[in-house]
């Protein structure tokens, strides 16, 4: 189940993918039974329990939010004990102006970002990615 975890390399082959759809962040009472929301991910929190829906999900259910986000899947296989990955497409993202939201599954990294920048984002990590290939010789 191990990932890659040398930084060229899962730079070199992260192959960005858009995932359709449109997404929010939620926040519910922690006790709150969320089995019909089918949330893609979760996180307990002090406040309550953050979840990531599908926008058409969480209207729905009549759930408030204030981002709107695009998914995109880094699809290399990168190992949960990598080094540097996050760092380096934050920075490219951050050196564009695009936030980005980032969940880690224990195969891929996810990355969600504002709905309006998602086509921008996925140029700036495939430029990411090209500028990481090695120089021919």
């Amino acid at each position: 189940m191990s990932g890659e975890t040398n930084l060229a390399r899962l730079l070199q082959s992260m192959t960005p993918h858009l995932n359709p759809g449109h997404y929010v962040f939620c926040c519910v009472a922690a006790d709150r039974d969320c089995s019909a929301l089918q949330p893609l991910a979760s996180m307990r929190e002090g406040e309550g329990l953050s979840l990531v829906l599908p926008r058409e999900v969480a209207d729905a259910h009549g759930l408030s939010y204030d981002y709107v986000a695009a998914w995109i899947t880094l699809e290399v296989h990168s190992s949960l004990a990598a080094v540097g990955l996050t760092a380096s497409f934050s920075a490219a993202l951050a050196q564009a102006g695009i936030s980005c939201n980032v969940i880690a599954g224990v195969h891929h990294d996810h990355l969600f970002v504002p709905l309006e920048r998602a086509e921008k984002a996925l140029s700036t990590l495939h430029a990411l990615a090209a500028a990481s290939m090695p120089e021919p010789r």
